[in-house]
């Protein structure tokens, strides 16, 4: 016996509302994994590009790079961004 069209459906949405989505699973893999390997590559290149040889200016210009890698890492991993954006936006909304 095959189960008609909205049959089927109606069996989709039961399995739609039992079952719970989201990125748990994702953001757990980004932070064990990736996280790690970003801020080890942060690492290696302010090593690496660290030594100026008396170039002082690219010298910070470099640092200063790493350290906006290092704040928007920062922001991926405390999910601090929402409320910095929710304060953006304020600053552009007008109050009645």
């Amino acid at each position: 016996m095959t189960a008609t069209p909205l049959e089927t459906l109606a069996h989709l949405d039961v399995l739609a509302q039992q079952t719970q989505l989201g990125t748990n699973g994702i953001q757990g893999w980004i932070l064990n994994n990736l996280l790690p390997l970003l801020l080890l590559t942060v690492a290696i290149l302010l090593l690496w590009l660290g030594g100026g040889k008396g170039d002082n200016a690219g010298v910070m210009r470099r640092v200063g790079g790493v350290f906006v890698a290092l704040a928007i890492i920062g922001l991926a991993v405390t999910g601090a961004g929402v409320d910095i954006g929710t304060f953006i936006a304020g600053l552009f909304s007008t109050s009645g």
